[in-house]
């Protein structure tokens, strides 16, 4: 073999750069960021704030796990803010209005949720509306629905009901554990895991991905399309609909379209995670990671006293740098 031809069939020190950094970009970039930040703030690495950057990303990670199961099946749900900003209204007034438990609250809550992927999957299987463009009308949809159905105002404990009347019940103590430390923290970890687990070393779950990587062959090879898709959005919703449910433990009430900040977030974390391990698909574990990265750099600018204003820019490059590997790597 010449020389030539052996220099070409060698990998080059550079393309193994890229391959490493390709893998385990996202872990280095967690490692710098917080090593950036416990230099310039003497507080960042504190354990209390360490703790308060895990509770600031657990709704965010439940969420944006959702978002990354609607990815497996090639789709996208948009309308996961609006879900939970409905989560949010509904546990809350089933509390405060109707004087429910807690187990119940919650499975209502989860139920009526559940509708909401129904309806995406009406829009997008029956009426054969792109994902995208469905999603999004479901989102005004269903924010519309949860703003109406709180009268366009926030639901509190001993609030003033549109006929006049005081609201006598009381949201209980146990519901309020959830979106405590560690609790929430625990929930957190245990979707992730659960969801990895499915996605990965299930049967379901490689058809799913086989479903987004061509849905055309899935079909052919026998594969349940439809089925999938279901499952997706259902899936997709309830995880919306749990994290609503924690932000309304967390804070204590409902308030308007409370989880429709969570959204972009949640999006961002998704497609940061394609990259994790070099997997470029959507992975429960990136999405983790992508989400702590998101958070480690919001609590670290507001540390830094960067105004809040900026922080989107910040996120936006990082988002597009992650875009940027995983589709520089599929061409």
């Amino acid at each position: 073999m010449s020389k030539a031809a052996t220099l070409k069939a060698t990998p080059s020190a550079r393309h193994q750069l890229f391959e490493f950094f390709y893998k385990w970009g996202m872990l280095l970039t967690v490692v710098a960021l917080i090593a950036l930040f416990g230099i310039a703030s003497d507080n960042f690495l504190d354990p209390f704030n360490i703790i308060n950057i895990l509770r600031s990303i657990a709704i965010v990670t439940v969420i944006a796990i959702g978002v990354s199961v609607s990815l497996t099946v090639g789709g996208f749900d948009l309308s996961v803010g609006s879900t939970a900003s409905l989560a949010n209204a509904l546990v809350i007034s089933l509390f405060v209005w109707h004087g429910f438990g807690t187990t119940e609250a919650i499975v209502i809550t989860l139920l009526l949720c559940a509708l909401v992927g129904l309806f995406n999957v009406f829009l997008i299987v029956v009426l054969k509306i792109p994902d995208m463009l469905a999603t999004l009308a479901s989102l005004f949809v269903i924010q519309g629905v949860a703003m109406t159905y709180s009268y366009g105002g926030s639901i509190t404990e001993n609030m003033v009901l549109p006929s006049g009347e005081m609201a006598e019940g009381t949201i209980p103590e146990a519901f309020g554990l959830l979106g405590q430390v560690p609790t929430i923290v625990i929930i957190m970890l245990v979707v992730t895991v659960v969801a990895q687990l499915g996605l990965s070393l299930t049967t379901h779950g490689r058809r799913m991905y086989a479903i987004g990587g061509n849905p055309e062959a899935a079909r052919l090879s026998g594969i349940r399309t439809t089925r999938y898709k279901v499952a997706a959005y259902m899936i997709a919703s309830l995880l919306a609909g749990l994290g609503g449910i924690l932000l309304a433990s967390r804070i204590g009430s409902s308030q308007v379209n409370a989880g429709g900040g969570y959204l972009m977030d949640a999006v961002a974390a998704a497609w940061i995670g394609f990259s994790l391990a070099g997997s470029g698909k959507p992975n429960a574990l990136g999405t983790l990671v992508g989400a702590v990265i998101l958070g480690v750099l919001s609590n670290g600018l507001v540390m830094l006293s960067v105004p809040y204003y900026a922080m989107d820019i910040i996120k936006g490059l990082v988002l597009a740098g992650a875009l940027a590997i995983t589709y520089i790597q599929r061409r």
